[in-house]
C-alpha cells in the first residue's frame, strides 16, 4: 500500500521499437503520464511546496498562486490539496477545457488570461500584495532539484548506465535542467538534447521564451543542443505515438520523439549510432487534449 504522494516518480522506461527501425539503437520513453497527476509536473509541483512546508516558508492559512499553461497547474492542484493548501492558477485563456476542469476539480481557483506571459505578470502582481504565497516554477530550484533527485537517477539506473542521449523538451526547463545535472555527473559524455518549437509553432508544453521571461533556472550550458521541432511535426508524431507504439501523449511529447528519432538518423549517417541508448521525455497522457483536436 501507498498513499498518493509516494506514487510520484518511479515511472516506467519503455522502449519504442516500432518508430525506431534501428536494431542497433535503443531509443526509450520515460511514462511520466504514469505519474499521479498524469504528467511530469507532479515531481517539480511536490518538490516545490514540500520545500516551501520543509523552509517554513509556507504557513497556515497562506495560499499559493501559480502561471501556467496546464501540467504544472494539475499537479499543484492536486499536491496543495494534499496538504490542505488553497491555490489559484493563473491559465491562458485558449488552454484545453480539460485542464481547466481538471484543476477545478481539485478545488483550484482558475483564472485566464490573455497568454502564460500575461498569466505570470498577473501572480507576480497578486503575489505582491502579500495576500499570496508565489509558487515561481520559473525561477524555484525545487523545480529542477526533483529531476536532479528523481528523474535523472531513475533513467540512469533502468539504463545500466548505458544511455548515451537524453531528450526533453523545454518548457520551464526544469526537467532537463535537473536531469542533465544528474547525468552529467554519471558520465559527462551523455548528450543532453533539448527540443524547442520552430517559429510561428504553437506546441502546448514547449516554448521559446522572449528573453524578458526566460525562466532564471535555465542554464545553456546545461544543454549540448537545441533542435527545432515544427507544430506539424510535433502533432504527426504525436499520432503516430499512439497509433504505432499504443503510448497515447500530449504534444510535447511528440515534439521529443520526432527529435530523438531525427537525431538516430544523423547518428546512423555519422556511423555513430551503433550501441547508442537514447531516452526522451514522454510528458503527460493524450487525455487532456481530446478537446483540441489534436488526435482528429
Amino acid at each position: 500500500m501507498a498513499t498518493l504522494l509516494e506514487l510520484v516518480g518511479n515511472t516506467p522506461l519503455v522502449e519504442l521499437n516500432r518508430l525506431n527501425t534501428n536494431s542497433n539503437v535503443k531509443l526509450y520513453g520515460k511514462l511520466e503520464g504514469n505519474n499521479p497527476g498524469g504528467s511530469v509536473k507532479d515531481r517539480a509541483a511536490y518538490s516545490m511546496i514540500r520545500g516551501f512546508i520543509d523552509r517554513g516558508e509556507w504557513q497556515p492559512g497562506m495560499k499559493l498562486i501559480e502561471a501556467t499553461s496546464g501540467n504544472t497547474g494539475i499537479a499543484l492542484a492536486m499536491i496543495a490539496r494534499l496538504f490542505g493548501i488553497e491555490i489559484e492558477l493563473a491559465l491562458p485563456a485558449n488552454s484545453t477545457k480539460e485542464r481547466v476542469q481538471t484543476m477545478e476539480a481539485f478545488g483550484a481557483k482558475v483564472t485566464l488570461t490573455e497568454t502564460i506571459e500575461a498569466g505570470r505578470d498577473y501572480v507576480e502582481a497578486k503575489a505582491a500584495t502579500g495576500e499570496f504565497l508565489l509558487v515561481n516554477q520559473f525561477a524555484n530550484p525545487d523545480n529542477y532539484l526533483a529531476h536532479y533527485r528523481t528523474t535523472g537517477p531513475e533513467i540512469w539506473r533502468d539504463t545500466d548506465g548505458k544511455i548515451t542521449h537524453f531528450v526533453a523538451s523545454m518548457g520551464t526547463t526544469g526537467t532537463i535542467m535537473g536531469t542533465s545535472r544528474f547525468l552529467k555527473e554519471q558520465n559527462e559524455n551523455v548528450q543532453i538534447i533539448g527540443c524547442q518549437p520552430t517559429d510561428g509553432s504553437s506546441i502546448p508544453g514547449i516554448r521559446k521564451w522572449p528573453t524578458e521571461y526566460l525562466p532564471k533556472i535555465f542554464d545553456p550550458k546545461r544543454v549540448d543542443r537545441t533542435m527545432e521541432v515544427s507544430q506539424d511535426q510535433a502533432t504527426q508524431m504525436t499520432r503516430e505515438l499512439a497509433r504505432v507504439e499504443g503510448v497515447f501523449a500530449g504534444m510535447s511529447s511528440g515534439g521529443g520523439v520526432h527529435a530523438a528519432l531525427r537525431l538516430i538518423k544523423e547518428l546512423e549517417a555519422a556511423g555513430q549510432a551503433d550501441g547508442a541508448v537514447i531516452v526522451c521525455i514522454i510528458c503527460d497522457r493524450g487525455d487532456r487534449y481530446l478537446s483540441s483536436g489534436l488526435f482528429e
